[in-house]
């Protein structure tokens, strides 16, 4: 599968829930859900396993992602993702960012090959 980045600088290739829709897996959606309510408190069934990358215009986006103020703001901006923006790192990062470094590290590593940094 060929790497997809959200907006924020996760790979939303990597994300369990885009995997299980993509491989049309049920089992693989039953023990995603059970894992995500576990890890972030918030009950979750199977049929909310599917999603097809935060990136694309399918009506199949994971709730989180579906009210995501980043993928919001990325969408209406029309960038590829965050790296792209005139305004980044802006605001809307750094809570993500403290979190999930890993993001941060995609998007430089984006930003680096434009030439922007």
């Amino acid at each position: 599968m060929e790497k997809t980045i959200g907006y924020c600088g996760i790979i939303c290739s990597d994300c369990p829930v885009l995997i299980a829709t993509q491989k049309d897996d049920d089992v693989e959606r039953k023990r995603v859900a059970e894992i995500f309510t576990r890890q972030y408190g918030k009950e979750y069934k199977p049929e909310d396993v599917n999603c097809d990358g935060c990136i694309s215009d399918s009506s199949r986006i994971f709730s989180y992602c579906n009210v995501c103020e980043i993928r919001k703001c990325g969408r209406e901006k029309k960038v590829k993702n965050c790296a792209y923006c005139p305004e980044y790192p802006c605001g809307k990062l750094s809570e993500l960012f403290s979190k999930y470094s890993k993001a941060k590290e995609t998007l430089d590593e984006i930003r680096r090959g434009l030439n922007i940094l």
